[in-house]
């Protein structure tokens, strides 16, 4: 289990990256050819994680609105406390985060008419992490 240090680090780097464009979870599989961030499927359907473009290209009806966030910091999946951390963070303003995890990021997604509110909280968390 990693300790304090290690999450304040962390928090310490998170270098969070709003993405420009928008982002839909719709429920697919999409066409192939379509540039799909993330796909999970589940014993209910797949769902797909897309660029709204992408997903209209592709007729594929949007389910929800979303923003990325993608935290640049240099983190391994078995850190502890850092989805947690981020997620309380937003959670306490009301905040919906839906959080995807590669090998090298992790990748926030949060209701789209709160993607500036939710960067400035991260940003926060940053500061306050970083501070002596």
């Amino acid at each position: 289990m990693a300790d304090a240090r290690d999450l304040h680090r962390l928090l310490a780097g998170l270098r969070p990256e709003l993405s420009p464009e928008p982002y839909v979870y719709a429920l697919g599989p999409a066409p192939a050819g379509t540039a799909v961030f993330a796909t999970i499927a589940e014993d209910e359907g797949v769902t797909v994680v897309l660029p709204r473009d992408e997903a209209a290209a592709a007729g594929l009806r949007p389910e929800w609105m979303a923003a990325r966030i993608t935290l640049r910091v240099d983190s391994t999946l078995t850190d502890v406390g850092l989805t947690a951390a981020v997620s309380s963070r937003l959670a306490a303003r009301g905040i919906a985060c839906n959080i995807v995890a590669g090998l090298a990021h992790d990748h926030l997604f949060v209701p789209e008419d709160r993607a500036d509110e939710a960067f400035r909280l991260l940003q926060q968390l940053t500061a306050e992490a970083s501070a002596p």
